[in-house]
């Protein structure tokens, strides 16, 4: 096992305001064994000098789609599972080069693409995957055209492969079961219409509260959760009252709904960036009219629903749910956040509220003793300013997860 320690840095500490000056931090195999006020000496480290930099955890991004390659959906209809996980590479190193070791796939990823990153087979960060996500007939997850009857072959097409349809509690039973027997962490499913699929409105009610309660029951049995796509209060209340952990998007979000999330201890996984971006080029990858249209309802009601949620005590989780050629855009939510936010605040949203959402706390988000050894290096403050998240990586003197560099351009 490699041991390293990191020297002469300003350690970023998500639970302080300031740079914590004068310590020395000892990574030993793939975790952290010591954070120190006093010089380490330990037989065999490598010396990492970091010139003044800032030292803090890996980034986190709760919301992200490996396996959606294409800005129009409706492309994948033609891509195979061999071409959709070959175009899943460059998505996931990209990830890791802007500093996210840990990335939680909100639908589609399974356990290979899982199983070869942690094989090294291919370079990109942890990942939490949730499998296929699970809808109802005409919602969010049903990839066919009003001409299609039953669904396509899985092999031949990625839409079949990352999302799933089923009916009624007992369906939903077996879907979700199906999911975490590949393997899943969480399980999706789906509250509400969406921009990127056609047909739903985005104030349609989707799963009822039998079937949202029939995936929390079995994600619990299973030692699991689930989480739902979800716009508007009237979804989300249902999901609150269903025991849904945690709510994707929540753009319309109101304010009883936000009491009602605080209240069952759940989270809101925010993701601005992705809104921005399509209004601004997703025309240009063929998105539709009818899907901008509902694009801009909910770029509209971004920000507010960050404050609803401040004012009502609902911690909010760093996501950007970037398809396709648009997930370069990926660090672009910290500066969006930053319009209302403190940078505090947003990178705690990427750090230690992330690592809360998936069951991680003290092992992901924070410079400790056993927490993995997932770290940057950045070439400034981020306290200071957000722009070292940006440019995709390029402020970042070095990338380690698990204790193994990704990147390193210090002696």
């Amino acid at each position: 096992m490699s041991r390293y320690i990191f020297r002469n840095v300003q350690i970023l500490d998500p639970a302080k305001d300031r740079l914590l000056g004068g310590h020395e931090v000892l990574v030993d195999g793939d975790v952290i064994r010591e954070v120190s006020a006093r010089p380490l000496q330990t037989a065999g480290a490598t010396v990492i000098d970091g010139g003044g930099r800032t030292l803090m955890p890996g980034l986190i991004d709760c919301h992200v789609h490996v396996f959606l390659s294409e800005v129009n959906i409706r492309n994948l209809e033609h891509v195979p599972l061999t071409l959709m996980t070959a175009r899943a590479a460059p998505l996931m190193r990209g990830m890791i080069d802007r500093g996210f070791t840990s990335v939680r796939d909100t639908g589609g990823a399974d356990w290979g693409i899982k199983a070869a990153v942690e094989g090294g087979l291919l370079p990109g960060p942890r990942l939490f995957i949730s499998g296929r996500a699970i809808g109802p007939t005409g919602g969010h997850s049903d990839s066919r055209r009003r001409t299609d009857g039953a669904g396509a072959c899985r092999c031949c097409n990625a839409m079949e492969f990352t999302m799933a349809v089923a009916d009624g509690a007992d369906e939903v039973r077996r879907a979700a079961r199906e999911q975490m027997r590949q393997g899943a962490d969480q399980i999706k499913i789906m509250m509400s219409g969406g921009v990127a699929s056609p047909y739903d409105p985005l104030d349609s009610l989707q799963y009822s509260p039998g079937e949202v309660s029939a995936a929390v029951e079995e994600a619990r049995d299973f030692g699991r959760y689930v989480c739902a796509h979800a716009y508007t209060p009237e979804a989300i209340t249902r999901a609150m009252h269903g025991g849904v952990r945690t709510i994707e998007h929540g753009n319309l979000i109101d304010e009883p709904a936000a009491r009602l999330m605080a209240d069952k201890g759940a989270f809101l996984v925010a993701n601005l960036v992705t809104y921005f971006v399509m209004k601004e080029r997703a025309a240009q990858f063929g998105m539709t009219a009818e899907m901008l249209a509902k694009n801009d309802v909910v770029l509209e009601h971004g920000y507010r629903s960050l404050e609803i949620c401040k004012r009502a005590g609902v911690p909010v989780a760093y996501g950007s749910d970037l398809l396709g050629q648009l997930q370069t855009e990926q660090s672009r939510e910290f500066l969006i956040r930053g319009e209302v936010m403190k940078p505090l605040e947003v990178i705690q949203s990427a750090t230690t509220v992330a690592a809360r959402v998936l069951r991680q706390e003290g092992k992901l988000g924070v410079i400790a003793p056993g927490a993995f050894a997932d770290l940057l290096v950045v070439d400034g403050n981020p306290l200071d300013d957000l722009k070292f998240f940006q440019d995709q990586g390029a402020h970042l003197a070095a990338i380690m997860k698990g204790g193994q560099f990704h990147k390193n351009r210090l002696s």
